[in-house]
C-alpha cells in the first residue's frame, strides 16, 4: 500500500468527518434553539465507537460511529414511533413548518458558513497563485486563430480581472458555455495590450467542458519553468516500460535532437504515433539508447501518441517570483473576499449543475468518492492551506447538493414543507414515501454514474 494511497484515504475520511459534522451541527443548534428535541447527533454510521449521554433532562445521545462516511440527527418524530405524553409538541412533525424549514436550512447553512470561515483564514495568510502567462500555442487551433501568443498574460476575460490561473480559466469556461465568444485582453511580452476574442464553434463548447479539456481544446496551455525529462512513474504495458526505461533514467535526446523540457518531450512523442522513435537516456551516469513505437491512443478528437512515461517532478524548478501572486488582507478586511469567493463559488456550481441538466455542460465533471479522495490527498500534501482550500470547496458542494429538491435531501423536504404551507396540511405519508422511494432511486444513480466517472478517469 503506497503512501500516496494511505494519504489520499486518510485526508478523505478527515474532509468527510469535518464537513459532516459540520453540517449536521447546523441542523442540531438550530433544533434545540426552536424547541425540537434531539435524540442522537451521530458522526459516522453502523455500531457506535463512542457513545455520551447528555446530563441534562433531553438526555442527548452523541455517537461517533464506526462507518466514517456520513452522519446524522435524529429527531423525536411521530412518525418513527409513539413519542412520549407531554413531548408531542416537540416532535419534528408537531412543530410549526417554519420552525422545520429552518431547521432543514441550517444544515447547508452552515457549509456555506464554514466555507466563508476558511477562506477568511486563508486570505489572513495570503492565497498564492500564478499568473496567467501563456506557454505553448498550438498552430490554427481555437487560440492561435485568436492571436494568442507565447508569453502573453491574460489580463481580463469579458470585462473580469484575471490576477491568477484559475481566475482565467474560469472565467474562459463560463464564456464558452454562455455565447462561445469570448473577449481577452492581454498583455503582451514586451508590454503592450491587446483586445482578442476566442471564437468556439458549437459543436465544440460542450466537449470543452470536460475535465481536463478546456485549454488543450482551445490550443494553449499555460507557462511553466522547464523541467528536465526525469522518469517518475511508467505505466504497465505501454511502450516506455516495455523498451526497458527505469523510474530515475533522463530522457536527454528524441532522435537524435536534445530535448532538456518534458512539455517538449511530451509534444515530440504526441506527434510520433506509430513511427519507430529512438531516445538517449542516462542511467547512473551512463548513456543507454533504446528504441520504442509511441502507441496511437485518440485524445481531443485527434490522434495522438503516447509511451506511458510521467515525470518526476524537480521542486528546485521553481516559478520566478515575478510569476506568482499572493492576495493577503487584515482580519476585517479578508471578511469580503471571503464571503465573495464563497458566493461566487456557489453561483458558479448552481450554473453548472444547471447547465448539465439542459445539456451544455459535460457530466463527466461529476465526481465521486474516488476523485475526490484523490483531490483530497494531493491537496493534503501540498499543505495544510492548499487543504483548507478544497475542504471550502467541498462544504459549498455540499450545501447546494443538499439543497437540491430531491425527497432524501434538505432541499426534497423543504420542499414536502412547502407544499404543507401551501395546502394549509401535511402531505399524505403515502405521498411521502413514494417521493423518498423516488429520491433514493435517484441518489442511486448518481452516485453509480459518479463512479463510472471516477474509474473512467482512473484507468482511461
Amino acid at each position: 500500500m503506497s503512501a500516496g494511497f494511505l494519504t489520499s484515504v486518510i485526508a478523505f475520511i478527515v474532509a468527510i468527518g469535518v464537513l459532516v459534522t459540520v453540517h449536521e451541527f447546523g441542523h442540531y443548534w438550530v433544533a434545540r434553539r426552536l424547541g425540537f428535541k434531539v435524540l442522537r447527533f451521530s458522526i459516522g454510521f453502523g455500531r457506535p465507537l463512542v457513545k455520551r449521554v447528555s446530563r441534562d433532562a433531553d438526555r442527548v445521545e452523541y455517537v461517533l460511529a464506526a462507518i466514517p462516511l456520513g452522519g446524522y440527527v435524529r429527531l423525536l418524530d411521530e412518525r418513527d414511533g409513539p413519542v412520549p405524553a407531554g413531548e408531542e409538541h416537540r416532535a419534528f412533525n408537531r412543530r410549526p413548518p417554519l420552525a422545520r424549514i429552518a431547521v432543514l436550512l441550517a444544515g447547508p447553512v452552515a457549509n456555506l458558513v464554514f466555507a466563508v470561515l476558511a477562506y477568511w483564514l486563508l486570505f489572513m495568510h495570503g492565497v498564492p497563485g500564478l499568473k496567467p502567462v501563456l506557454g505553448e500555442v498550438v498552430p490554427d487551433s481555437i487560440a492561435a486563430r485568436a492571436d494568442l501568443r507565447r508569453g502573453d498574460e491574460i489580463t481580463t476575460v469579458a470585462g473580469v480581472a484575471t490576477p491568477t490561473r484559475q481566475a482565467a480559466a474560469l472565467e474562459i469556461l463560463e464564456g464558452v458555455v454562455a455565447t462561445g465568444r469570448v473577449p481577452v485582453e492581454v498583455r503582451g511580452s514586451g508590454g503592450g495590450a491587446r483586445l482578442l476574442t476566442l471564437e468556439v464553434p458549437e459543436a465544440d463548447r460542450r466537449a470543452l467542458t470536460e475535465p481536463g479539456v478546456l485549454l488543450s481544446g482551445l490550443g494553449f496551455t499555460f507557462w511553466y519553468p522547464p523541467q528536465p525529462v526525469v522518469v517518475g512513474e511508467l505505466t504497465p504495458g505501454f511502450p516506455a516500460a516495455d523498451a526497458g526505461i527505469l523510474p530515475g533514467d533522463r530522457v536527454v535526446e528524441v532522435e537524435g535532437a536534445p530535448v532538456d523540457d518534458y512539455l517538449e518531450f511530451v509534444a515530440e512523442i504526441r506527434g510520433r504515433a506509430g513511427q519507430s522513435t529512438r531516445l538517449v537516456v542516462l542511467r547512473d551516469g551512463r548513456r543507454l539508447e533504446l528504441e520504442l513505437v509511441p502507441r496511437a491512443v485518440e485524445k481531443d478528437g485527434r490522434t495522438v501518441g503516447k509511451i506511458g512515461l510521467g515525470a518526476a517532478i524537480d521542486a528546485a524548478a521553481g516559478f520566478p517570483e515575478s510569476m506568482q501572486t499572493v492576495e493577503r488582507h487584515g482580519p476585517l478586511a479578508a471578511l469580503v473576499p471571503a464571503v465573495r469567493e464563497t458566493w461566487d463559488k456557489s453561483a458558479l456550481t448552481v450554473r453548472f449543475l444547471w447547465r448539465m441538466v439542459t445539456g451544455h455542460v459535460s457530466t463527466k465533471n461529476i465526481s465521486g468518492p474516488i476523485n475526490i479522495a484523490q483531490y483530497a490527498g494531493l491537496t493534503a500534501a501540498e499543505g495544510f492551506t492548499y487543504y483548507l482550500g478544497f475542504l471550502a470547496l467541498v462544504s459549498i458542494s455540499l450545501a447546494i447538493l443538499n439543497l437540491l429538491p430531491v425527497p432524501v435531501l434538505d432541499g426534497g423536504q423543504i420542499a414536502f414543507q412547502l407544499v404543507e404551507v401551501a395546502k394549509g396540511a401535511p402531505l399524505s405519508m403515502e405521498a411521502q414515501l413514494i417521493g423518498q422511494k423516488v429520491g433514493i432511486a435517484m441518489l442511486v444513480l448518481l452516485m453509480g454514474f459518479a463512479f463510472y466517472n471516477d474509474l473512467a478517469r482512473l484507468f482511461g
